[in-house]
This record gives C-alpha cells, structure tokens and sequence, in this order.
C-alpha cells in the first residue's frame, strides 16, 4: 500500500485569506496562478462551432490538433521535425504529472527525480505509483539509485528560474546513460523574461534525437483555457505510443470540442502575444512594489511568478503580506528550499495589481 498522500497544500493557507479578507478595500489573491483573462474570441467561436458533438472523440486526438501541435513546437519554440504521431493531448497538464509514473508502469523501487523547489503534483504523482522521490537540481548528488524518470520545469514554477541549455543537455546525457526518460514541463515556456526559454527537444539541448524525452505543454496561461483542461504532451514516439495505449484503456480523453479549441489556439499567436504583455506589465509593477517594501526577489527570469523573500520563515511573509490584505503562497509548499521565500502570482486583474502595489509602497513610505 502506498503512504498516505499529503494535505491539499492550499487549504493551509485559509487563515491566511481570512486575513487578507479583512481589508477594507478587498483581497488581492496573488497566491494561486488562475488566469482572470478573456478565453480569447477565436477559441471561444471554435468551441462554439464543434459545440454538436454527439460521438466519442479519440484519445489521441484529431489530426488537425496534432498538426497544430507539431507546428507550434516548431514556429514558437524553435523544435523541428516533430510528428503528429509523437503527440497527444492531455486533460490539461496536471493529470498527466500525476499518472505519468504509473502510465509508465513504475512503481516501489524505481525513483522519480524531481526539482528542489517543485509544484508538488511530480511528487504526489511519484507517491501514488509507490515511487521514491529525490528533490535535486544537481544529478551530481545522486547515486547508484534506481532512477527512472527525471522531471525538469524551465521556467520553474515556483522559482521562475530559466535554465540554460547546457545544463539540460548534461541532464539528458546523465538520464539517456541510464535508461531513464525525461519529462520536461513546459507550461511556461511562452513566459521567458530575462532569459530564453529552451526546450528540453530544442536540438541544442537533444541532439536532434527526442529519444527517452517527452515535453508537456498546457494552453492554460498561454491562452487563458484553464477552464477547458487543455494539454499536450510530445517528444519520443515510442513512449508517446506507449502512453496513449494506457490512456486509451483509461478513458483519458480530451473532449472534441476542446479539441477544436485547442486547434484554433494553437495556431493563433497574436492572442498569446497580447496576453504576455498583460503579464509583463503586471510583473513590472508588483515587482517594483515588492522590491521597494524591502523585499528581495530571486530567480524570476521566466513563468508568471516572483520568487520573493524578507529573509524570514515564510509563514510569517505570508502573514505579513495578508496584514496588508494581499495573500500570496508560502516557499516551503514547493519543498523544504522554499522555507524562506513566498510566491506572487502576477495572474490578478490589472486593478487588484494596482491596489497590491499601492499597500505595499505605502508600507516604504512609512518606513
């Protein structure tokens, strides 16, 4: 029997936004990154269009979608020669995060490396097959352990760190000389801002070979679809063969109309570009602010998060931050790296941004 799986971390922090509640002008809920955005019109009229969908649609997805797929990893992320066939969609990114070990038929024994600061579905995920979990940036600090799948998040989320793409590349040679497959979340790729995004099937980084290496993406922040649970996953065509085998048994199916709205989405960038720029000036001013209360921001080239500290336990940022009536996530639910730092989600509204940012300056001027 596999041990117990941990508290929903989120549901720590319901005295926190009590207290952040209280403020006389509203909470600003920076603490979870849900967009607040339009589901942008030419994916809202696509949905609309495939709306009369009495049939069941296929696991792997539409032809069209996987094309749209494939040509996406190619025209945004610099990845060629993707096969339509080494991709299928996934009910969002999360539910595959968490059933990718056991879609991989791992189980106690095997281990699940995973990223020191981590969102914590790698590990929940690695717990419900009966995994070990190792949390390390560094595979130097592993031994002779039985690893068989290594999680790489570029931009991280929490931490927002880029990696670079010699570093990914010593992670793949490290993983292809022990069998072991990578999977590379990259859900943020389209959020690079003081550095650039590398995908972990970016030639640079493979060799041109997407052998023992997959790559899962969400439209979710990229295109504000969070409520449509729309994903996919690509890289090694056996694996992604193998994968869909098992989801065809499970029943994991997007449905056909989000399927068509994924197509659309997929092959439209000027939404994705508009939308960044909303984010990009919601970081510019939450991270003026949070810099000019004396905070501390590290990391944070890429994602839609500011890795922020006051050199405290983070627990007590947390409620310094809902004195003020904005409520933002402590590090160490990411792990026991984050101890010191909070997480701030630039995905509110650009008024609740605003109101955020006038609380905090307020504090320096009457410091």
């Amino acid at each position: 029997m596999r041990s117990p799986l941990p508290d929903f971390p989120w549901d720590r922090l319901l005295p926190d936004k009590q207290r952040a509640a209280a403020h006389p002008d509203g909470i600003v809920d920076l603490s979870v990154g849900t967009p607040v955005d339009p589901t942008p019109e030419v994916v809202q009229q696509a949905l609309a269009r495939a709306a009369d969908s009495p049939g069941y649609p296929t696991t792997q997805g539409t032809q069209e979608l996987r094309e749209a797929a494939a040509g996406y990893l190619h025209r945004r992320l610099g990845v060629p020669g993707v096969s339509p066939d080494a991709v299928i969609p996934t009910v969002g990114s999360k539910e595959f995060v968490a059933w990718l070990p056991t879609m991989l038929g791992l189980g106690p024994g095997d281990v699940v490396v995973i990223p020191e600061a981590a969102y914590p579905t790698y590990a929940v995920g690695a717990q419900i097959a009966g995994c070990t979990v190792v949390a390390t940036d560094s595979t130097v600090a592993l031994g002779p352990e039985r690893v068989k799948l290594v999680w790489l998040n570029s931009p991280s989320n929490p931490t927002g760190k880029i990696f670079p793409a010699d570093h990914l590349a010593k992670v793949v040679a490290w993983a292809r000389e022990r069998g072991a497959l990578v999977a590379s979340d990259e859900c943020y790729f389209e959020f690079g801002w003081d550095a650039r995004p590398v995908s972990v099937l970016d030639p640079e980084v493979c060799g041109g070979s997407h052998e023992g290496l997959i790559a899962v993406h969400s439209l979710s922040k990229r295109s504000n679809l969070a409520g449509y649970r729309a994903g996919f996953v690509a890289g090694d065509s056996s694996c992604v063969q193998e994968l869909l085998g098992v989801r065809k048994h499970a029943g994991m199916i997007v449905p056909g109309p989000v399927q068509a709205a994924m197509t659309a989405a997929l092959h439209d960038d000027a939404h994705a570009d508009e939308q960044r720029s909303r984010y990009a000036a919601r970081r510019d001013t939450l991270r003026h602010a949070f810099e000019s209360a004396g905070f501390r921001v590290d990391h944070s080239q890429g994602s839609l998060y500011l890795w922020a500290t006051r050199d405290e336990p983070c627990a007590d940022t947390v409620r310094w931050c809902a004195d003020r009536g904005v409520l933002v996530t402590p590090g160490d639910f990411y792990g026991a790296a984050g101890a010191r730092h909070v997480r701030v989600a630039f995905t509110a509204t650009d008024e609740r941004v605003a109101a955020a940012a006038t609380r905090l300056l307020a504090t320096r001027d009457l410091a």
